[in-house]
């Protein structure tokens, strides 16, 4: 091969033409891609002249309104929600700046610290000393556990150091008649405690009961088995009483850290809403309660219209309290305690039963009736609708206890209050099961839990506590 022609020594002529062949293969696929969108554009064109042409059926399917009964839950409805929002906003701004110029400001100086509330320290007193209820519990396990004592002794004790948990506070509210929103307050956290002592005894002696099978199970066995232990510790009892749960176990979820910007932006939404409570009820409803008359000896429009007037600003209330306890209160209290199940309530607002508004309302209550009533009472033995009853017959009490007892008054409305939740309870099964697909049973919820009981019950007490202050005057 002669250098002339080698590979490597091309000459400027021929270097020229191979850029003419490049840019010309440029061009060229240029052209093929303008041809290609030329192409997509006359079939889009194609389809648009035969698929949309006036003889095209425009009916093709057979289809509900958006808002008919078959279709309504079928899809989303946030631009009403965002509406209904937006307008419950205005108006009720409305009615408020009207309230403010026909009225006035209602709330008085005393309405956050009241001169009459340093009488009631003997409640704070009888507050402080309820500590050492869980403390005895704890030395009642701790015996049993060396087997100082049996295992009857230990019911027993557990039995009557619950009972003065309760009759305790009880006794010191009747004695003092202190205000009544600080009776409400004790009674309150005497029912967690007692809740929480029930739990803490019931699960040691299951665990106690386990144990002994355990170790039967290793006798005939002869082999050894390693979850057979079972330990009374004290820091999981610390634990226990100031986490937000009332069912006792020796270990929780956890979360790895504190998040204390969470902790701020919930504190502050806490003071917002309580601020808000405090305005509703100082501003709309107690002018109501007070120029109301007794329900049941007035006249029956006249309740009636006291009790739906009273029923707007309740719910407010009512709503609040709720967001305020179960959402942001408990949530900063596991948030500081690193508790890890937040699972506090559930969506109770779609609930389409009163079984299952209490089923999804307050879960640490529902999970300790499930735990220690329910299920018990259907290993004994007993039918699914006795245990039904004897977890509302136990709710009925305490929440008697908590209304009747700082009020000095026993008429049991908040008990029969509760217990017509049983009726109301087969009344919206069973209309569940006839309408299927249906939202009776969460209007008859609304209506008869929100509307008509809860007005209903404020006005009772109100006035059964004026007239025994007055008959006490």
């Amino acid at each position: 091969m002669t250098i002339w022609e080698s590979p490597e020594i091309i000459s400027s002529d021929e270097a020229a033409a191979a850029l003419r062949r490049r840019g010309g293969a440029k061009e060229v696929a240029e052209q093929r891609l303008d041809s290609e969108e030329e192409k997509k554009k006359e079939e889009e064109n194609g389809k648009l002249k035969y698929t949309y042409r006036a003889s095209a059926p425009a009916h093709r399917r057979i289809k509900e309104s958006p808002l008919s009964s078959d279709a309504i839950f079928k899809q989303s409805h946030a631009g009403l929600f965002n509406l209904c929002i937006v307008v419950l906003v205005a108006v009720n701004s409305r009615l408020i700046i009207e309230n403010l110029m026909k009225y006035g400001w209602l709330i008085s100086s005393g309405f956050w610290l009241s001169s009459t509330s340093l009488s009631d320290w003997p409640l704070l007193i009888c507050c402080l000393s309820l500590p050492i209820f869980p403390l005895a519990s704890f030395v009642v396990e701790k015996l049993s556990q060396q087997e100082f004592i049996s295992e009857q002794v230990v019911i027993t004790l557990h039995a009557l150091i619950t009972t003065t948990v309760i009759m305790y506070p009880v006794i010191v509210i009747l004695r003092c008649d202190p205000a009544v929103l600080s009776g409400v307050i004790l009674m309150l956290f005497t029912c967690i405690v007692w809740l929480k002592l029930v739990s803490y005894a019931h699960t040691n002696y299951d665990m106690r009961a386990l144990a002994k099978d355990c170790d039967k199970l290793q006798a005939l066995s002869g082999s050894s088995m390693e979850d057979c232990s079972f330990e009374v510790n004290f820091q999981a009892l610390v634990y226990f009483m100031v986490a937000p749960t009332l069912c006792y176990q020796l270990r929780y979820p956890r979360t790895p850290c504190i998040r204390w910007g969470w902790v701020t932006r919930h504190l502050i939404k806490l003071i917002i809403f309580t601020g808000l409570m405090g305005f509703i009820i100082e501003q709309y409803i107690n002018p109501i309660v007070k120029n109301s008359q007794h329900p049941l000896k007035g006249n029956l429009l006249y309740a009636i219209e006291r009790v739906l007037k009273l029923s707007v600003p309740n719910i407010y209330v009512w709503l609040c309290m709720f967001y305020c306890f179960f959402h942001l209160w408990l949530n900063i209290l596991a948030e500081l305690l690193c508790f890890g199940d937040r699972e506090f309530y559930k969506d109770w607002w779609n609930a389409q039963t009163i079984e299952e508004y209490w089923r999804m309302w307050n879960m640490p209550v529902h999970k300790w009736m499930v735990r220690h009533i329910y299920f018990p009472c259907l290993r004994n033995g007993m039918p699914k609708e006795l245990a039904i009853l004897i977890a509302f017959l136990i709710s009925a009490i305490f929440h008697e206890l908590c209304i009747a007892v700082p009020c000095h008054i026993f008429k049991f409305w908040a008990f029969i209050g509760i217990m017509f939740q049983v009726p109301l309870v087969l009344l919206t099964n069973v209309l569940v099961k006839k309408f299927q697909n249906s939202m009776v049973g969460n209007m008859i919820f609304w209506c008869f839990f929100c509307i008509l009981g809860q007005p209903m019950s404020l006005l009772l007490y109100y006035h059964d506590v004026l007239n025994r202050k007055v008959n006490a005057n």
